[in-house]
């Protein structure tokens, strides 16, 4: 019986590999197609660019002409996205690298993202963290990007950093971290007790959110001294980092003594928990608000290893969290 289990299992695996490298090729077949599709619109555009309006029309006749010889797929609103492609992404040897290894869904969600670096950022990631479709739109809708940017004002982009250029912790740390996917309503003001229960009822999205590296060591883990105990609400280790990282929650506003707090946490852990062959264990302090001048003249300013980032219940609106990176980039311009 044993047999005949290992035998199915070795057909089974045969015909997924099987499906996986025929869906690999018709996704590029298909992705290089459209970007040839796009090239060769906008050659014909540039034919006829004296002519105002003509690249409507020639998509317009275009989608009338394919749709009757060849079927669905070739809308007017599809032929557009085409010619974006090309446009967005012209250098054939971009489209043979990232482009190739991501499916037509996630770079028609790139490709809408107009700063050219977050862009870059959101290709690499997306491959290299093997995000789904629904993780890229979330991620770009939530400026995942631009909220790791304002954890400090950065002198290069993430984008365009080196493989081989050590990262830091301010590489890692968001602010603000959006966290609606624990569905609790901001209206009713949680305890931190609930949260922490909403985030490891949520542990897998909320290691999304927190990025790459992160592993989950445990809640309400425990440090002693010869005479007392300590608690922290999570604590993490970052295998790229190659640290532990301490989060605490405060459903009120940061004050001084949250930031002592967690600093005496991290010294603690540097002493009694990490390993010989760890860097400096980092604290976060996760809060629903941030005093800005308490943030200042306090010892976050500048600290590689305790950070304090605001958290949202809710999706933001565009332009709210827009606002709040504004906000919190003029904080780190001061």
């Amino acid at each position: 019986m044993n047999e005949l289990g290992n035998f199915y299992s070795d057909i089974k695996d045969i015909l997924n590999r099987s499906r996986h490298k025929t869906y690999s090729a018709i996704n590029t077949c298909m992705v290089e197609t459209y970007w040839l599709i796009g090239q060769r619109i906008v050659n014909e555009e540039q034919n006829g660019n004296a002519k105002a309006g003509y690249g409507e029309y020639l998509i317009a006749q275009l989608s009338r002409s394919l749709s009757y010889d060849l079927g669905k797929g070739f809308s007017y609103a599809n032929l557009w996205n085409f010619r974006k492609f090309y446009l967005t992404f012209p250098e054939k040897e971009i489209l043979y690298t990232l482009c190739r290894e991501l499916s037509w869904s996630a770079l028609r969600l790139i490709m809408r993202v107009d700063n050219v670096a977050a862009r870059t950022y959101y290709l690499e990631e997306a491959r290299t963290e093997q995000w789904s479709v629904r993780q890229l739109q979330r991620n770009i809708n939530t400026h995942y990007y631009e909220r790791l940017l304002s954890s400090r004002n950065k002198q290069t982009t993430l984008s365009k950093q080196s493989k081989f250029e050590k990262l830091s912790a301010h590489d890692f740390i968001k602010d603000p971290y959006v966290l609606e996917f624990l569905n609790i309503p901001e209206t009713c003001q949680p305890k931190e007790k609930e949260i922490e229960n909403a985030i490891i009822s949520n542990l897998s999205k909320f290691l999304l959110e927190t990025g790459k590296g992160f592993s989950f060591i445990g809640r309400q883990f425990r440090i002693s001294t010869e005479t007392s105990h300590f608690y922290i609400d999570l604590v993490f280790y970052n295998y790229i980092l190659q640290c532990f990282v301490l989060i605490n929650l405060k459903s009120s506003a940061l004050t001084h003594q949250d930031i002592g707090q967690m600093d005496t946490y991290v010294r603690m852990f540097d002493d009694f928990k990490r390993g010989e062959n760890d860097n400096p264990t980092i604290g976060l302090i996760l809060c629903s608000y941030k005093d800005e001048t308490i943030v200042k003249y306090s010892m976050l300013k500048d600290n590689d290893q305790v950070f304090a980032s605001k958290y949202r219940l809710i999706l933001p609106t565009e332009d709210e969290l827009i606002a709040e990176l504004e906000k919190e980039k003029q904080l780190f311009l001061v």
